[in-house]
């Protein structure tokens, strides 16, 4: 297992992060996921002992119940608090009112304590905004969490499902009033959907923020077992992310032959594709079994070659759209200026 720091921090997390939002299974979650307690622990204890250290929960899976399995396995395994980077959200509805939902300074500041008291413990490594909220304002949301980071119940502070520019913004306000700033972007990213490719990964490598991955998989698509309409899996109960079928079907067959050619499953090659991209920081793995969890583990070893890499980077190519074609276009005259190139010659 490699090790990478968390967005622009001193923190080192695991390149494969456990994810919990199939723990519990109640509501609205009961499609992604049924794990209990005694399954959560022999999962958890199998991405520990292959080296995971990071494990990301949120307070709306499950209605609380993931946060309350995920501190119980840390308790049960005997952990030390100081071993696990534990990360969580805050945002979406946690009870009928109109303030138990948002990112508003009250709901954040009550959902922390809640946090804090179902995951059994006294801080929390990585707190992170669950989306955008329309009707707060930033600054409100910053200061909220800043705070928490001064008072030692947040060492950081993320953010998820953001546009570019909303995460800059924030970036900036915090820059000015001297507030903890976003370390870390949790997004969709897989070799079915690169679409923060082209707004999200060059704002991040600009202001030195981590991408946390979710979803890696497109809900189980990149596995291979739909290509044949298989009724059987979360995508027949929760067809979740989106996933253009015919672009699809054109990766799954770049994927197939890498895939025999490794001797791994189809679901390897698309992790360790996301584990060679320079802007990923964690890839976070949800699994309902151990088979399944063990299988994701082993992509840390596959090491993809260059030819690998350019086939599935074609296959799975984003259409070119305004601006980013242009602005490629007009950068062609600058291209042979950086440093260590020969200057232009003149006819």
């Amino acid at each position: 297992m490699r090790y990478t720091q968390l967005g622009s921090t001193g923190l080192m997390v695991s390149e494969l992060c456990l994810g919990t939002m199939t723990f519990g299974g109640q509501g609205f979650f009961k499609a992604v996921g049924q794990v209990q307690q005694d399954e959560a622990d022999t999962l958890m204890g199998a991405a520990i002992d292959a080296g995971v250290n990071f494990i990301d929960t949120a307070n709306v899976y499950s209605e609380g119940l993931s946060e309350e399995i995920t501190g119980k396995a840390i308790k049960n395994l005997g952990l030390k608090r100081e071993d696990v980077v534990l990360a969580t959200k805050v945002l979406g509805p946690m009870g009928e009112g109109p303030n138990a939902r948002g990112a508003s300074r009250g709901h954040i500041m009550d959902q922390v304590r809640a946090s804090l008291k179902r995951l059994g413990t006294d801080h929390i490594d990585l707190y992170q905004i669950h989306g955008w909220d329309p009707l707060t304002p930033i600054e409100e949301t910053l200061r909220a969490l800043d705070d928490l980071v001064r008072a030692g119940d947040v060492r950081y502070v993320g953010v998820s499902n953001w546009a570019a520019w909303q995460i800059a913004k924030a970036l900036g306000i915090s820059e000015r009033d001297r507030l903890a700033r976003f370390e870390t972007v949790q997004a969709y990213y897989t070799l079915a959907g690169r679409d923060l490719e082209r707004e999200l990964v060059p704002m991040m490598r600009s202001e030195g923020v981590g991408l946390m991955v979710w979803s890696p998989l497109a809900g189980g698509y990149l596995s291979g077992k739909y290509r044949k309409n298989d009724a059987e899996g979360r995508r027949a109960n929760f067809d979740f992310p989106p996933v253009d079928m015919d672009r699809g079907e054109t990766v799954l067959d770049a994927m197939e032959p890498i895939a025999k050619a490794h001797g791994v499953s189809m679901a390897q090659i698309a992790l360790a594709w996301l584990l060679h991209q320079p802007h990923v920081t964690s890839v976070i793995m949800g699994a309902k079994r151990l088979d399944q969890l063990q299988d994701n583990l082993a992509a840390a070893d596959v090491t993809l070659n260059d030819d690998q890499l350019a086939a599935l980077d074609t296959a799975s190519a984003l259409p070119a759209e305004y601006p980013g074609w242009m602005i490629e276009r007009q950068s062609e005259y600058r291209s042979g200026a950086v440093a260590g190139s020969p200057p232009a010659q003149k006819d």
